[in-house]
């Protein structure tokens, strides 16, 4: 079933860049952004990505931890990050491919990659907001972010 406002996020437990375990009970307790990035190393992906990168201090300033997802590998993950300086997890939903996206309603079955999908979830894990974009070929509205997180 996937992600829906008002109920319980689905459960993960994925590798970082790092290869740290970061599951769903890691970010209880904080409001969360939970990112869906269908490709690393695109000028959209690492727009989007740099963006939360460069607001990270507002959005943690209300309480979220965040996490970007993508279907790439640990070691592609660990490069992009790098290259980008991303100083947050980044999970690979690798393997099996897209489970994690999956379970959200963020994968997209036709090219095997996550849409712009983004989950806000409150302390206690429960979806409270979806930003998206329903192109690939758009970002998602960044300052949403901000509204969803500070609703809560």
């Amino acid at each position: 079933m996937p992600a829906v406002i008002g109920q319980p996020a689905p459960d993960f437990s994925l590798r970082d860049q790092q290869n740290n375990t970061v599951s769903l009970a890691d970010l209880r307790g904080h409001k969360a952004l939970i990112v869906f990035i269908p490709f690393p190393f695109t000028g959209i992906c690492d727009s989007e990505a740099c963006a939360i990168r460069d607001d990270l201090g507002t959005l943690e300033g209300l309480g979220a931890k965040v996490v970007i997802i993508t279907t790439h590998a640990g070691p592609t993950n660990r490069r992009w990050a790098e290259e980008n300086k991303l100083n947050l997890s980044v999970l690979a939903d690798y393997w099996p491919h897209g489970a994690v996206a999956q379970q959200y309603g963020a994968f997209n079955e036709a090219i095997g990659v996550p849409m712009r999908e983004s989950f806000v979830l409150d302390q206690n894990g429960v979806v409270r907001a979806v930003v998206k974009s329903d192109q690939l070929s758009q970002a998602r509205e960044h300052e949403a972010y901000v509204r969803a997180l500070s609703a809560i």
